[in-house]
């Protein structure tokens, strides 16, 4: 009886060379960001198709924040903190695995992979950072509230102050802000911002604690955000205003119409240096079209009115005539040092 020898076409023959053996596909990892500016559970569309497609889904933080709407979602996470090496492993075979990072961004996986695709002793997997949210502009002011709420409550000073203690800072702060943009430093110009800005944060932290008329960061806020659309009906409503000096007239109509004042020096902070509530008297009566004569002195020293005569002068230049005696301050420094140099 004979026998016959079944060859498949895929069987080497003595001239072919053997298929090489498939290489298993190396797998992914994904490194889920989110924001915790955000609010959880707002991630963006490619974050919800890679954890809904994930093989697996690791967070080390089993308080972490989007944990609770991940499983509300139908999305298991196990939470785990592997090593690189685990991680890498846990791709074999194609497979693909969702890290949701830790606030702090998971420092020390990230570097174990760098530094594993680096030795090239293993096949590396792909790697993809996803942020999942991201923040808004000004989001980095929610910070600064809760910085604020915390050194209220466990600061010894900070929680000591008041509004009357704190004045005194913030017109320092001001003043300190004016120089830096007249000096024209722009990394001062930064650090004064913020200063100004605490004192806000500061002043509405410590006004919550009012027992009878509180008010939050929130309800500053909100007010100067309706103030603002109501001041500029070119932006926000029907009206049009295409120079400067339209837009000023919107904003005086409307603020008249909010406080109704029964004179223009109403609002006025008497309080405030000598030639900027000279100059600022000035405007408004150059504004009302008022013709006001300027009152003389009567016997004495009558410096006071010669110094109101050139800042109202200075006004109706365009002159800010603070800005310009600081800057004739600076000169007469500078002349004093040089003088002071050659002693």
């Amino acid at each position: 009886m004979g026998y016959v020898r079944c060859v498949n076409a895929t069987t080497p023959g003595p001239e072919s060379t053997p298929a090489p053996a498939p290489t298993p596909a190396p797998g992914r990892i994904v490194l889920l960001t989110t924001s915790h500016r955000v609010a959880p559970g707002l991630l963006s569309w490619p974050a919800w198709e890679a954890l809904r497609t994930a093989d697996r889904v690791l967070c080390a933080e089993a308080a972490h924040p989007q944990l609770p709407y991940l499983s509300e979602a139908g999305i298991t996470v196990v939470e785990a903190s592997p090593t690189a090496e685990e991680l890498v492993a846990a791709c074999a075979g194609g497979h693909t695995v969702v890290v949701v990072a830790t606030g702090e961004g998971e420092p020390a996986l990230t570097d174990g992979l760098a530094r594993l695709a680096g030795s090239g002793r293993v096949q590396m997997p792909e790697l993809e950072l996803l942020p999942a949210s991201y923040d808004l502009p000004g989001a980095r002011l929610l910070d600064l509230v809760q910085v604020m709420d915390r050194i209220r409550v466990e600061c010894p000073w900070s929680s000591q102050q008041t509004h009357k203690g704190l004045a005194k800072y913030g017109i320092e702060e001001a003043y300190e802000l004016v120089e830096a943009i007249e000096e024209g430093d722009r990394d001062e110009l930064r650090e004064e911002l913020g200063d100004v800005l605490l004192q806000v944060v500061f002043h509405a932290r410590i006004a919550e604690e009012d027992p009878d008329t509180p008010f939050s960061i929130d309800d500053v806020a909100g007010g100067i955000v309706t103030k603002l659309i109501h001041r500029h009906p070119h932006v926000f409503g029907d009206e049009t205003a295409s120079t400067p000096e339209e837009v000023k007239a919107h904003w005086l109509r409307t603020k008249a119409e909010e406080k109704r004042r029964t004179s223009i020096t109403e609002g006025i902070p008497m309080g405030q240096p000598g030639l900027a509530l000279a100059a600022k008297l000035a405007s408004r009566v150059r504004t009302a079209g008022l013709e006001v004569p300027l009152p003389l002195a009567e016997g004495g020293d009558g410096i006071g009115y010669e110094l109101l005569a050139l800042a109202v002068r200075a006004e109706a230049d365009g002159v800010d005539p603070e800005a310009a005696l600081r800057a004739a301050g600076r000169a007469y420094r500078d002349a004093i040092r040089e003088v002071e140099g050659r002693i």
